[in-house]
């Protein structure tokens, strides 16, 4: 437990979950694609070995006292054990280089079987690093794993490009592809879920700064809601997060089933707490790049602040977290800033004249 905590993170999200006071707000900065830069590790040197993936969630709970660790499945993944491929850079996250389908006629030729742990070694891989994390630190925080969703698990298997149009020239072939993905990543989520971590479903393509709101409830909508109720079904939590504009689509979102609901730093806050809000815990939106990379900790403060006099009486529960995954040339010294803003302005019970 962090030095200036009086609770652990489960305690915390566990009191969160069940109405009772903290110590104070939850605090959840998405260190994931820079989690290396805690360890002195490239990415290429962090997603290496399970080892080094634990290893980075470790060493950034116990600097910041974050209130979850996160492993990096990706998003792309579901297309590379399915066949395509990924780049290798050294400091960035892995872009697709090949897709396993060339043509929409071809969905029947993917086997899922691939994706099996027992065939999958990226799976297992996660998998492991969530057990080392478990075993070092899982008594104090959760655990989970970021994770696309299936629209954008289908954009792994067949360009996203050719993807929007099909939507207009052969809705039924999308849908068969993101029925597909759905049900592959059903089986992935369970695996999982079987080791007690939460799942991120992050799905950035369902974005409605690419979509439109009809798009949404026709593509994405509906498979979400079935990832979320296998993931209930088999006794999991859910955290529900579209990166870009979705203040078009919040309500929507918030009838996806899930625990909970992150949106991204372009969302205003106050408009997702008096919808999503209205249902279920929200989460957000410091942003990344403004603050996180290019912010000192003078203004990550004021943004801190900011959000919370916006969200901080969501009536099912506010999460203080950053707008995204952090990714690229994070200073560290700002994810200690949002973290010790949550400590001074998030202190229990909160009270609005801390923050104004």
């Amino acid at each position: 437990m962090h030095e200036l905590d009086q609770m652990t993170p489960n305690q915390r999200l566990n009191a969160f979950m069940t109405g009772q006071p903290m110590d104070r707000i939850l605090a959840m900065p998405v260190i994931v694609s820079m989690s290396g830069d805690v360890c002195g590790m490239t990415h290429r040197e962090k997603r290496s070995t399970p080892e080094n993936e634990a290893k980075c969630q470790i060493e950034a709970y116990r600097r910041f006292g974050n209130d979850l660790a996160v492993i990096e499945y990706g998003l792309h993944m579901v297309g590379v054990g399915l066949g395509g491929s990924t780049n290798d850079p050294e400091f960035q996250t892995p872009a697709i280089a090949t897709y396993p389908l060339e043509s929409l006629d071809d969905i029947d030729k993917l086997d899922p079987e691939r994706l099996k742990k027992e065939n999958d070694s990226h799976l297992r891989y996660c998998l492991e690093a969530c057990r080392i994390v478990k075993e070092e630190i899982g008594d104090e925080v959760p655990v989970g794993v970021l994770i696309a969703g299936p629209y954008t698990a289908a954009t792994s298997c067949y360009p996203a490009e050719k993807l929007f149009r099909a939507m207009r020239k052969a809705p039924e072939k999308v849908h068969k592809l993101v029925q597909f993905t759905t049900d592959c990543l059903i089986d992935i989520y369970k695996e999982f879920v079987k080791e007690g971590v939460l799942i991120l479903h992050c799905e950035p393509l369902g974005s409605g700064t690419i979509l439109r709101k009809s798009q949404y409830q026709e593509f994405v909508l509906p498979y979400a809601k079935q990832v979320h109720k296998a993931i209930h079904d088999a006794g999991g939590m859910v955290c529900y997060h579209i990166c870009g504009d979705t203040t078009k689509t919040i309500d929507d979102m918030a009838e996806a089933g899930s625990d909970m609901i992150s949106v991204d730093n372009v969302v205003d806050l106050e408009h997702v707490k008096n919808t999503a809000g209205q249902k279920m815990p929200i989460l957000g939106n410091v942003a990344p790049v403004d603050y996180f990379i290019q912010g000192t900790p003078e203004e990550m403060e004021e943004a801190v602040k900011r959000c919370l006099r916006k969200a901080w009486d969501s009536p099912n529960g506010y999460i203080l977290a950053s707008g995204c995954d952090l990714s690229g040339q994070v200073k560290l010294e700002n994810i200690e800033a949002f973290m010790n803003a949550a400590r001074k302005y998030g202190k229990w019970p909160l009270d609005p004249k801390n923050f104004e």
